[in-house]
């Protein structure tokens, strides 16, 4: 059987790569780091989901965000804690209401040199 790998629309659960995966990968974090910060039961499958764009309900985009912002908050020096802001899940995932592609991080200075 032959994949369909046209554009996205209605009928396909399938986003592509997220913003979340450029996150992760420029702040560090692997998907274990996330389902062990987890307080919510995050597992492995839904932070992989995730981050290839597989649709995931509100709930679970609403508690990968606040798993990441946990992880990254936690990783963060002290003197540089007060400066972090916070992610909402529009700029996690692509296919949130009210995404915006242009949208520039403001934590950018935070991430950690490569």
């Amino acid at each position: 059987m032959m994949r369909y790998t046209g554009p996205m629309d209605e009928l396909t659960r399938d986003h592509g790569p997220q913003p979340l995966d450029g996150l992760m990968d420029r702040w560090n974090l692997t998907n274990h780091e996330l389902v062990e910060v987890s307080t919510e039961q995050l597992n492995h499958k839904q932070v992989q989901k995730a981050r290839k764009g597989r649709q995931l309900t509100l709930s679970l985009m609403q508690k990968i965000m606040r798993t990441l912002n946990e992880a990254v908050f936690a990783k963060l020096p002290k003197d540089k804690k007060e400066a972090f802001v916070p992610y909402l899940h529009k700029h996690l995932f692509s296919y949130a209401k009210g995404y915006d592609a242009e949208w520039k991080d403001p934590n950018e200075g935070l991430m950690p040199l490569k």
